[in-house]
């Protein structure tokens, strides 16, 4: 228990003693009631020095075991701009969680200025419970706002007029008409009588005014953005519906409220709405800080900008939200042949050739020589020299394809190749080698030719940036929607952020970005749903919107993509981000709307609605991919890279071949055209 006691003057008791007594027992009556029927958790009891006997021991012994914040402030203070004491009292009363406010202050004037403050600040629960002293300076129009939040509200006007023959003061308890909408004047609603110590009708002090609001009309500011809201116009009519449109017409059905859908002033420009010199809000957040509308939906993020300006609901998803880029402008195509080994096993496959092309060369060179040692050997021994001299001149079957290093690597790539030599080399050693290599051989090109297969059949291979250091790197600019967007990367604690807000532009306009993103001069920063929206829509299938922001109607249209970018989402995620419906600040609505909200959310239909609104445009996507992966010249352009290569180098060889003849091979002085092999047999014995 808290007792704070400000300035007030204790000391001076005025008139009106009769009066409070009797205010003490209606209070008595109420807090009983409130208590008995509700989750009382804490009392916050705000009075001047006038009223303060109101709250002695009497009162407290009467009532129930409550825990209370007493604040007495003093009668010339201006609780607009409260001292300390009161502010840190305030806010103390707000961190208990006090469902109950008793506000008995003399001065009107001074009551409407505590609400205004609370309500300013989020310093006072607007939900909870007040009970006030009726006082007609409160119900100014400049303050009507005040009375679409605090709705749990009780006034008392004290009688002291002859109510029956026993001439006995009493007191009548009224309460705002929400949700009946107030126009020019508020007029309070009557809800019972109190006199001699009871209530005349009996009624509920308390009642919850948002369970049924009997068909009123609620204002419902709402921003196009797929796919929460998706607007469809034709002809004079437009549609609005979505996931959050299909939302808030189910909550309006328990709830038994009409919801009036407006956009705000300049939308398409203004959208969500951002801060204005003069203070003000522009958008859809205009709408809500002035109070216009009581719901807004688009798409509002869960973020403590948006909890500041306004009410949020509990998230009914969450969405991913990164960057839309451009496709690279080359082409990988030409790599066909390259791209089914990665780089490490084509490094693997390269060593291996090498290896095993000199070890068949070492071998043919080694069983050579043992050959001429043995038959240098049996010549020593004086054996027959007709039979001798046959075996010298007969060389080893099939080693003369391995006896030069340049034959044996040429010989080694051809069995690689799957090319059967041209005749099986005799030597035991180089016969089993030759065996196992072809067994290498042959799963190296079965797995080769299974992975080009896969590349063919598939669409041609993309060069796209997925991961937020492939976006940093690539220098490309970024832009995405308002400010407030570009003070999040701004105030972002690692480098990548930093970075990002470094080149970031602000774009109001999704088309502007798009035909940016094509020429490979933007990546745009929005919700994953609404970025492939903006894909779908920009490629050969191109979805028709017939309003500003564009909704779908069905309508295909070719639009030529010729000599610009593809589109591309990026596989990471920036941040996901909870996605809530937005009410004005402090509504009375939330509470209420939760609780449909989340059993809507428990039975999945969030998640059919959604399914519903991007079928049509994940279909559209599925058949450009389907037409994608249809076999096309581009796809063999590695074919015929590879044949032009093998022009060019032999080109160079012949010319190479050309030059060595007529400058070094005629210039030799042993040279003889007419005995060219006799020129030849020389310079092999010299070698």
């Amino acid at each position: 228990m808290c007792f704070v006691c400000v300035n007030g003057d204790l000391d001076d008791i005025l008139k009106g003693v009769k009066r409070n007594r009797d205010l003490e027992y209606v209070l008595i009556d109420l807090l009983n009631d409130i208590a008995r029927y509700n989750d009382l958790t804490c009392m916050a009891i705000i009075c001047d020095s006038i009223y303060l006997n109101v709250f002695e021991g009497t009162l407290f012994a009467k009532t129930f075991t409550i825990p209370y914040v007493i604040i007495v402030v003093a009668e010339h203070e201006d609780l607009l701009s409260p001292n300390f004491y009161t502010l840190e009292s305030l806010r103390q009363a707000r961190k208990d969680g006090c469902s109950t406010y008793v506000i008995i202050l003399a001065n009107g004037l001074q009551a409407a200025r505590l609400l205004r403050f609370g309500d300013r600040y989020r310093l006072l629960e607007t939900r909870a419970k007040y009970i006030m002293l009726y006082d007609i300076r409160l119900f100014k129009r400049e303050l009507h706002y005040l009375w679409k939040r605090i709705v749990n509200v009780v006034f008392l006007r004290y009688h002291s007029k002859i109510f029956d023959i026993q001439n006995k003061p009493w007191f009548d308890l009224s309460t705002v008409p929400y949700p009946n909408p107030v126009k020019e004047l508020l007029i309070t609603r009557r809800i019972d009588v109190w006199r001699s110590g009871k209530f005349h009708y009996n009624r509920v002090i308390f009642a919850d005014k948002t369970k049924n609001f009997n068909g009123e009309i609620l204002d419902v500011v709402y921003l196009d953005h797929v796919p929460s809201v998706v607007v469809k116009k034709t002809n004079e009519s437009r549609t609005v519906g979505g996931v959050e449109i299909e939302i808030l017409n189910t909550i309006a059905s328990k709830m038994n409220f009409k919801p009036k859908l407006y956009q705000p002033l300049n939308a398409e420009q203004n959208k969500w709405g951002q801060k204005q010199p003069n203070g003000s809000f522009s958008g859809l957040l205009g709408e809500m800080v002035t109070g216009k509308a009581d719901i807004a939906v688009g798409n509002l993020q869960y973020t403590p900008y948006y909890q500041e300006l306004t009410d949020l609901s509990i998230p009914y998803t969450s969405q991913c939200w990164t960057f839309l880029t451009p496709e690279a402008m080359t082409d990988n195509s030409w790599k066909t042949l390259i791209l089914p080994f990665k780089l490490y096993m084509w490094i693997a496959v390269l060593l291996v050739l090498l290896v095993t092309g000199s070890i068949f060369h070492g071998l043919a060179k080694f069983y050579m020589r043992l050959m001429d040692y043995r038959n240098e050997n049996k010549k020593y021994k004086g054996t027959d020299l007709h039979i001798n001299k046959r075996y010298l001149d007969t060389k080893p079957v099939g080693l003369y394809l391995f006896e030069e290093i340049t034959n044996s690597i040429l010989y080694t790539y051809g069995m690689l190749l799957v090319v059967s030599l041209p005749k099986l080399p005799s030597g035991w050693s180089i016969r089993l080698l030759t065996g196992w290599y072809w067994l290498y051989c042959i799963l190296l090109v079965v797995s080769y030719r299974a992975s080009m297969t896969a590349i063919l059949a598939n669409p041609t291979p993309r060069v796209t940036i997925d991961t937020l250091k492939e976006l940093v790197d690539s220098k490309i600019k970024c832009g995405g929607w308002g400010a407030e967007t570009k003070r999040f990367f701004a105030e972002s604690l690692d480098d990548v952020g930093q970075k990002i807000a470094e080149r970031f532009e602000v774009i109001d306009d999704p088309d502007v970005a798009v035909r940016r993103i094509v020429h490979g001069d933007l990546a745009y920063y929005n919700s994953k749903n609404f970025l492939k929206y903006l894909s779908v829509k920009r490629k050969n299938v191109h979805i028709n919107m017939n309003i500003d922001n564009s909704t779908m109607n069905g309508t295909e249209t070719p639009v030529n993509t010729e000599m610009q970018r593809n589109l591309h989402i990026m596989t990471d995620c920036m941040v996901n981000i909870p996605i809530s419906i937005g009410f004005h600040k402090n509504s009375p609505l939330k509470p209420l709307a939760d609780v449909y909200l989340r059993r809507i959310v428990e039975v999945g239909l969030v998640e059919k609605w959604l399914n519903d609104v991007m079928y049509h445009i994940r279909s559209l996507e599925r058949n450009e991919e389907e037409i994608k992966a249809l076999m096309n010249l581009q796809k063999l352009q590695g074919a015929f890279i590879a044949l032009a290569g093998g022009y060019f180098i032999s080109m160079v060889c012949l010319i190479c071949e050309c030059i060595h003849w007529n400058y070094i091979v005629k210039r030799d002085p042993h040279f003889d055209k007419y005995a060219i092999d006799l020129y030849y047999q020389k310079r092999n014995k010299k070698h």
